[in-house]
């Protein structure tokens, strides 16, 4: 009996693992083709096919029924385990910065360095401000994601209670970008982060912008 158990706990996972596998891919090619419609001087018959394209599968899609997450669970398993050196930080799979699931998202991805965590990502054009140049809040928001990651290092879930940026060079499109953020001080439930960004280009580096944020512990959290 226990080894029919087994067997069907072990086809689920393998079930659920493919499953994430084909949601995450559809996630990138969605991204990626919405970069590449940006991006492309497509003429008036391809537009049209796209949109009749687009039109046609979410309709299958919105036919199928709703997904439901349970916050209690994800939020249990994220903080449970510590980071190893070197790893890559798990987060929230639909997260709109470093989810992979999320056809939307902008698909950083973030590792431990030591006591840093360190983002890394290069900006496709659907992220423009400006032409060539990244929207700002798309910078607030990679700012937002890797200096949350530090409470991952700290095994404690926090909200965040204020986020500055300061923009200091034009963050360019098509660039690697490096996110390097740090714990500055922790004084009772404040946590306060720091984190620089850069562009890499050539083998120089350019300091684009600095974000600090203010996080603030929930209480209630038992490990």
């Amino acid at each position: 009996m226990h080894d029919r158990d087994d067997q069907r706990d072990q086809h689920d996972q393998h079930d659920q693992g493919e499953q994430s596998a084909a949601r995450a891919r559809a996630a990138t090619a969605l991204r990626r083709f919405g970069h590449a419609l940006h991006s492309r001087e497509a003429d008036m018959a391809m537009l049209e096919r796209v949109a009749d394209a687009a039109d046609a599968v979410t309709e299958q899609l919105l036919d199928m029924p709703p997904r439901t997450r349970d916050l209690a669970a994800l939020v249990g398993t994220m903080w449970r385990d510590p980071v190893p050196d070197g790893a890559i930080m798990e987060h929230f799979d639909d997260c709109f910065v470093s989810g992979a699931w999320n056809p939307l998202g902008i698909g950083i991805e973030v590792r431990r360095d030591g006591d840093e965590a360190v983002a890394t990502v290069t900006l496709g054009p659907a992220y423009e401000g400006a032409p060539q140049r990244s929207h700002g809040g798309i910078v607030a928001a990679i700012f937002d994601d890797v200096l949350g990651c530090l409470l991952r290092f700290l095994q404690q879930p926090a909200y965040t209670g204020e986020l500055t940026v300061r923009y200091l060079a034009p963050t360019p499109i098509g660039v690697p970008l490096e996110f390097r953020a740090r714990v500055e001080q922790i004084d009772g439930r404040k946590i306060d982060t720091i984190a620089e960004a850069y562009a890499i280009e050539g083998g120089e580096r350019t300091h684009v912008a600095t974000g600090t944020a203010r996080f603030i512990a929930i209480e209630s959290y038992t490990p």
